[in-house]
């Protein structure tokens, strides 16, 4: 059984390597995009908002779909969805072929997330110990790359379906193959097979949870859509280096996730994620007070190390409130990712119009404290992962969730 784990923990990362490098490739050629189908600056928010729109439709759909379907053979079909409706926002010709593309992706992206997420948790419960904030730092390792050759790919002028065809190509039979070797529910938890019969998900409980996830992202949307024009246009930094924060954030949220697991074994769930939120609220207020460019740089980095805890500590929280019934939570709580990232860019931009641009950035270090408040609800007793508090590592397989 603890093959049939560590495999399962293998796939499990490439798939979220995968969704990594998927998700930049959208979102960093956003631009090409727009002038391969002539989108009008008006039309472009349209489009964007209904990507984490039908998302959350997808996620909420999951939750439905996981009480007859497992979640691993969920994944198993929503990643290649998501892998050729990218290549056909390449590879299309009119405005309708790309509506119909994003709106494929959307809904597949949903379900690719909450499904992803709720084997993490599944893993981990398995696993005895944190294992979460390495999936994402998989992730973050992807959106680098993804980054990467998003840049190649403008850098050479190459056309969009050029840039994504071989990355699909490589992608897909990887993630199909990888799909084998997912672990579900039932190899961690009787509990959590099809048709779970914990106790029900009662929202108020969650709530918290779902409070802190909505601020991460409201905290990340403002870092990948305003640092390069708020180095530039309030630093007074190059178009050259205005483009580094966001590249620093992404290198520092993959480092922080790297190590983090190591964390919440040593110190625990609950002051992880406050020394995150103080971190990512430091951040903030370095931004926000910055007499230049580098010390900008300076809090972007900090945001980068604070902010990358929250979101998989987040979901692992919600698999312990709700052992019996982790699924469901995770899906739910999955919808407010989307939720904060339609709110962050708006929000920020709105104020800083309406005030300025130093001011807006105090908004979300306030909501990112706020975390401070909820953080009991990360506690991981009874299984707390911590120095004398971790199970053995195959203790678990097989038994139900009394023995958890």
């Amino acid at each position: 059984m603890t093959d049939v784990l560590r495999r399962g923990r293998a796939s499990l990362a490439f798939s979220f390597f995968a969704q990594g490098v998927t998700f930049a490739l959208l979102v960093t050629r956003i631009p090409a995009i727009q002038d391969r189908y002539g989108v009008s600056d008006a039309l472009l928010p349209a489009f964007l908002a209904a990507v984490p729109v039908l998302a959350g439709v997808g996620s909420v759909a999951t939750e439905r779909l996981v009480r007859r379907v497992r979640p691993s053979r969920l994944l198993r079909w929503s990643q290649p969805v998501v892998l050729l409706a990218l290549l056909g926002v390449g590879a299309g010709g009119r405005m309708a072929a790309l509506a119909l593309a994003l709106a494929a992706f959307g809904l597949a992206v949903g379900a690719l997330d909450a499904s992803m997420n709720m084997l993490g948790v599944s893993l981990q419960r398995a696993y005895g110990r944190s294992i979460m904030l390495g999936f994402h730092a998989v992730y973050s390792l992807g959106g680098i790359v993804g980054a990467s050759l998003a840049w190649a790919g403008a850098h050479w002028e190459l056309a969009l379906w050029v840039s994504y065809l071989p990355v699909v190509l490589v992608l897909l039979p990887g993630a199909l193959v990888g799909s084998r070797w997912y672990a579900d529910g039932e190899v961690t938890t009787a509990a959590e097979t099809v048709g779970e019969s914990g106790p029900p998900v009662v929202f108020r409980v969650l709530l918290p949870l779902c409070l802190v996830m909505t601020f991460a992202y409201i905290g990340d949307s403002t870092v990948s859509n305003w640092s390069a024009k708020y180095l530039q246009d309030v630093l007074g930094s190059s178009e050259q280096l205005a483009t580094v924060p966001y590249n620093v954030y992404m290198v520092t949220t993959l480092l922080g996730r790297a190590i983090g697991d190591l964390g919440v074994r040593r110190f625990g769930a609950v002051a992880v994620v406050r020394t995150g939120a103080l971190g990512a609220a430091l951040g903030f207020a370095v931004v926000a007070g910055a007499p230049g460019a580098w010390v900008g740089m300076l809090g972007f980095t900090l945001l980068g190390l604070g902010l990358c805890v929250l979101v998989p500590q987040t979901f692992a929280a919600a698999g312990r409130l709700f052992p019996g019934a982790s699924d469901t939570a995770v899906a739910r709580l999955n919808v407010f990712n989307y939720v904060g990232f339609l709110i962050g860019s708006p929000l920020v931009g709105a104020l800083g119009d309406a005030w300025n641009y130093r001011g807006a950035m105090l908004v979300p270090m306030v909501l990112v404290l706020v975390t401070l408040v909820y953080a009991r609800s990360f506690t991981a007793e009874p299984d707390r992962y911590g120095d004398g508090h971790e199970r053995p590592r195959t203790a678990d397989v097989g038994r139900g969730s009394n023995g958890l």
